[in-house]
């Protein structure tokens, strides 16, 4: 079989998992639905009753959001690997997430110097979402002024890793003279959620999503040229700073809105790229790219599923149960295959 035909049929078998596991996300929840009425409300044709206000309302926004955070997290660390050819980095290696930990640090357990009234608004989910991308907005300028000054791609890294270890810092600091309220608010919030999200919320994030999608989609050359390093990439008429630029505005577009949305979600960004790289085989990113977001959705349904413990009231933290049931899954396909494509 050509390699062309073995790419559609992996594409098809992996769209076909998604739509499975999308549908059986929407099924499962703490109320028992009759699949009928799941079908029918996934297509709009739905009673004016409580099963369908459920799947409507909740359901279906957490299933949508599980799947643009899978392709998000997926791509952005894509991204971070190629750039930095670096097989350990994610999409939050640049600091974004603990910049997002540090805004919203900084709004749940400074909250005391607030009044009443302006702390129950500022600690609604739009307070914190709002301190979250603010977070990551900060990181980001110093990032991008940093990127703009230094010539050698990996001292990006470093710094990135700096402003990650100081802002972290920060937030300990700040653990350390907080009530035990302010800090379960804080570690709620680190477990991440990919169920908070009404449908504007959602509207606003896909945009931001598909913002990040697109320059991710222009820099698929770029990211093929860096494969063989900078200086090939130099010789091939690449332009190194404004490629650079363009795949670090995408990480952050990508990476931020799902930290700023969803919560800190580990894993999924460092491990999918290379779980699709073992069985796409390829290291061309126009494949890897929309294999990469088909399969990070794929594990984050998986995730979810688990997560919501069928027809149970309780749910597991998502941050906890991608690590959980991904990082064995790495460690046995690495063993296997004893390479690790780049």
């Amino acid at each position: 079989m050509s390699k062309p035909r073995t790419y559609r049929t992996r594409f098809l078998i992996l769209s076909l998992l998604v739509l499975v596991f999308f549908v059986l996300n929407v099924s499962l929840g703490s109320v028992k639905i009759p699949f009928s009425k799941v079908i029918m409300a996934i297509f709009g044709i739905a009673d004016a009753d409580t099963q369908s206000y459920i799947i409507q309302s909740y359901r279906l926004p957490k299933a949508i959001t599980a799947i643009l955070v899978g392709a998000g997290l997926g791509v952005s660390g894509m991204l971070m690997q190629t750039l930095f050819r670096n097989p350990l980095a994610g999409p939050f290696v640049l600091g974004l997430s603990s910049g997002a930990s540090l805004g919203v640090a900084m709004l749940i357990m400074g909250s005391g110097l607030f009044g009443g009234f302006l702390v129950t608004a500022l600690l609604s989910y739009w307070g914190i979402t709002v301190a979250a991308a603010l977070g990551c907005f900060l990181v980001l300028l110093l990032v991008v002024s940093v990127a703009n000054k230094v010539q050698d791609t990996m001292a990006i890294l470093i710094i990135g890793l700096m402003f990650g270890s100081l802002t972290a810092a920060v937030v300990s600091v700040m653990a350390y003279f907080s009530s035990a309220e302010q800090l379960q608010k804080y570690v709620f919030w680190s477990y991440g959620s990919l169920g908070d999200l009404s449908w504007n919320e959602l509207l606003l994030f896909t945009f931001v999503f598909l913002i990040g999608l697109l320059l991710s989609i222009i820099s698929i050359k770029p990211l093929n040229s860096l494969l063989l390093g900078e200086n090939y990439a130099r010789s091939l008429g690449l332009k190194i700073k404004q490629s650079r630029f363009t795949i670090i505005i995408a990480t952050s577009l990508l990476a931020g809105s799902i930290t700023a949305f969803a919560g800190p979600i580990a894993f999924v960004g460092l491990a999918v790229p290379h779980l699709t790289r073992q069985i796409f085989n390829t290291t061309n990113h126009k494949i890897l790219l929309p294999a990469i977001a088909l399969y990070g959705s794929l594990l984050m349904l998986i995730c979810d599923v688990i997560a919501q413990i069928p027809f149970s009231q309780y749910t597991l933290p998502i941050n906890a149960v991608t690590s959980l049931v991904g990082a064995p899954v790495v460690i046995w396909l690495l063993v296997k295959k004893r390479k690790m494509m780049f």
